[in-house]
């Protein structure tokens, strides 16, 4: 379902090369976040048609290709199996071995319920440490209760 927007994506990551951009770069024309862009120009947000046109401009993109982006996507992109790309994998790692930790702290301090990854920001920042550099992600999601009818 997601064909035509993760072709797109590669695509935009050829051009992003090619043109020696950063995502920061792209995030300042486009007036969004790095995060959000990248996740935008991979096929898992859409953009409003006024964001769309300024990535095809920036980006060298067709009229379809514009209109692509500003789908709704299908979210989702990876595969249900374990994924096998290290630093995904790191990630899915820290889901399963933190994953009821995490559960159970959020719902001791705000009760039954999840924290959305719609109404939702992230930042990954480089943390200079003296043992080697250190990634560091910070997100925010609304809490949303489990509505009781």
């Amino acid at each position: 379902m997601n064909d035509a927007k993760t072709a797109l994506g590669r695509k935009i990551l050829q051009i992003k090369k090619a043109k020696g951009l950063s995502w920061m770069e792209i995030a300042a024309r486009l007036d969004h976040s790095p995060v959000w862009v990248c996740a935008a120009c991979m096929g898992q947000m859409s953009m409003t048609a006024e964001t769309a046109e300024k990535a095809a401009t920036l980006f060298g993109l067709d009229p379809e290709e514009a209109a692509l982006l500003a789908e709704i996507p299908y979210r989702g992109s990876l595969p249900t199996e374990v994924p096998t790309d290290p630093l995904i994998y790191r990630f899915y790692e820290l889901v399963s071995v933190y994953g009821t930790t995490w559960k159970e702290l959020i719902q001791e301090e705000f009760g039954d319920g999840i924290m959305s990854a719609i109404d939702f920001d992230m930042a990954i920042e480089r943390q200079p440490d003296q043992k080697g550099d250190r990634v560091k992600v910070t997100m925010t999601g609304k809490f949303l209760p489990y509505k009781r009818y």
